[in-house]
């Protein structure tokens, strides 16, 4: 995975590598944006998805649907975090922090590898749960698709105002 923040236009706000891999590690949920077969425009979805503290991040699904047949289609994908948000009514601006990764989408995997990415997702979002998360995730195993994203390049940008006005 390769980090670069020198596409960001505004070189005043990055969120520096230690901090856009802790947004990545941490975050909720991401959005992965895709282009439809055919030409029939964008599609962006939101997604809970796992990272792997390297270079992969892991999303499950059903094992079909518009988010597949899009992958099917093209496999360059854009994926989206945002971390912490904050609106400044009196001062006209939002706090943030987010990170953009390019990435390649790749479905079919084996089921070994299938199985560790739903145990890492166990493990994420419900830590507390992961014996009876493993039982739940065996036993939909055949209805369940895991996407792995292979991390191409990733930027993050940030805007952090002082308590000053």
């Amino acid at each position: 995975m390769k980090f670069d923040n020198t596409k960001v236009r505004r070189q005043d706000r990055l969120l520096d590598e230690p901090q856009a891999r802790e947004l990545l590690a941490v975050g909720e949920y991401g959005v992965l944006s895709m282009v439809r077969p055919g030409g029939e425009g964008a599609y962006g979805v939101p997604v809970s998805y796992v990272w792997d503290g390297d270079g992969l991040i892991y999303l499950h699904c059903a094992p079909e649907g518009e988010k597949l047949r899009a992958l099917d289609g093209c496999d360059e994908v854009s994926f989206c975090v945002v971390g912490h948000t904050h609106v400044v009514p009196d001062r006209f601006t939002t706090e943030y922090e987010s990170i953009v990764l390019q990435c390649r989408a790749r479905r079919g995997l084996p089921p070994e590898e299938r199985m560790h990415a739903l145990e890492l997702l166990l493990a994420k979002y419900s830590p507390e749960d992961a014996a009876v998360g493993r039982k739940y995730a065996a036993g939909s195993f055949g209805r369940t698709e895991i996407v792995r994203l292979t991390i191409e390049t990733m930027s993050g940008k940030c805007k952090r105002l002082n308590s000053n006005k």
